[in-house]
């Protein structure tokens, strides 16, 4: 096995690739690591399941 070496970016270089990433990703650290399930749709699920679930508990002792 090879041991690939790991590179840190700086907040500036994050920044830079984030703008023109397809996928979105965080910064720890100065490592990059790609986000899961950051779509539109994504996004638009949880939205919807947050609302229903906040109307179906509206009055409710919880």
């Amino acid at each position: 096995m090879l041991a690939t070496e790991q590179k840190y970016y700086s907040t500036e270089e994050y920044l830079e690739l984030e703008e023109a990433a397809e996928f979105r990703s965080e910064y720890r650290q100065g490592e990059i690591i790609q986000m899961v399930g950051c779509t539109p749709n994504h996004n638009l699920i949880y939205g919807n399941f947050y609302a229903a679930l906040k109307y179906a508990l509206k009055g409710k002792p919880y």
